[in-house]
């Protein structure tokens, strides 16, 4: 009697016995990710993870953005920032590496490296690309900038070309200092990047056993 109680009751409550955790998505960067000079909650990461809620998709995004770091600095941390239980990752880095003009073969090693690790454990990655600012001279232009779209074709990595898209070098979006975008800002990125953080979760999805 007890057991059939029981299937009745699972029977008439289908969406809680079919309940699937929420997704978890970490966000590896830099100052950009951790939300540098803004509450948490209008940080990216927050914004992020509520645009989608918005959309129905239930994510955890975790935000493992570290301000000041470069590339080799994202290598070194990146086992234990991306932990076990990682459905997918947001890579963004390499702008600190652009300001301190750091050559970019060393960019391109680190990155190259950061998603070695993630392709062997079978981890879809969205590659966030930068741009590189026009003092720096052609040369350093295009060697850093083709960094982005080379190693995402190589490891098959959806790719974004330019994280501030939309916001960048707008006074009314960023904050005083010129660089970090501003509550507004970080809006136009989260409303510009979700239709690719949409396609990564659904390359999650299609991995996964139905």
């Amino acid at each position: 009697m007890a057991a059939t109680c029981v299937t009745i009751i699972l029977a008439a409550m289908p969406s809680v016995a079919k309940a699937k955790p929420p997704l978890k998505i970490v966000a590896l960067g830099d100052s950009l990710t951790a939300g540098f000079g803004l509450p948490e909650k209008d940080g990216f990461v927050a914004r992020l993870q509520a645009a989608l809620l918005a959309k129905g998709i239930a994510a955890d995004v975790v935000n493992a953005g570290v301000s000041g770091d470069t590339a080799s600095d994202g290598l070194a941390r990146v086992d234990w920032s991306v932990p076990l239980g990682t459905d997918a990752v947001i890579l963004e880095l390499g702008a600190n590496d652009m300001l301190r003009g750091i050559k970019p073969e060393i960019t391109r090693t680190a990155l190259d490296a950061i998603l070695r690790r993630l392709a062997e454990r079978r981890i879809p990655v969205l590659l966030c690309g930068m741009r590189a600012a026009p003092n720096l001279g052609d040369q350093y232009d295009q060697k850093f900038e083709s960094i982005y779209p080379d190693l995402a074709a190589k490891y098959g990595a959806l790719f974004y070309p330019f994280f501030l898209d939309g916001a960048a070098a707008d006074p009314a979006l960023t904050q005083a200092d010129g660089m970090h975008p501003n509550a507004v800002g970080v809006g136009v990125i989260v409303g510009r990047i979700l239709p690719m953080v949409e396609q990564l979760i659904a390359r999650v999805r299609a991995q996964r056993p139905s």
